[in-house]
């Protein structure tokens, strides 16, 4: 029991990690074409605290995801890892007001059952 709250903690953080690093580049705008002005952007997203907390994320994900594989086989683990994608999905739309189109939803839907089939076999 211990294993899955372990694989859902990490889908959390890395749900996480994913939305609050898509906002912080939303808020920090476009790539630029000038290289000095790249080295500007780039320092600016390096030190806010928000993308810093997307890297703690993925490293506190990482160590729990490490964790749950001491108890799991990885052919259980990692298929449960594909949640993050619906839950990405889910909450880009609400968040960010991307658009859901029936590919989107056809595409996660056959991942869903693709993890589905595997964890019965």
């Amino acid at each position: 029991m211990i294993a899955v709250a372990l694989l859902l903690a990490t889908v959390a953080l890395t749900v996480f990690g994913q939305l609050v690093f898509k906002w912080r580049i939303d808020a920090t705008g476009s790539f630029p074409s000038d290289a000095g002005e790249r080295l500007r952007f780039l320092t600016e997203l390096a030190l806010d605290p928000w993308v810093i907390a997307v890297f703690a994320s993925a490293l506190v994900a990482s160590i729990t995801y490490g964790i749950a594989l001491t108890r799991l086989e990885l052919s259980v683990a990692y298929p449960v890892m594909s949640l993050s994608f619906v839950f990405v999905l889910g909450f880009s739309v609400l968040l960010f007001s991307e658009s859901l189109t029936a590919g989107k939803v056809i595409g996660v839907a056959l991942i869903c059952a693709g993890v589905l089939v595997s964890s019965w076999a």
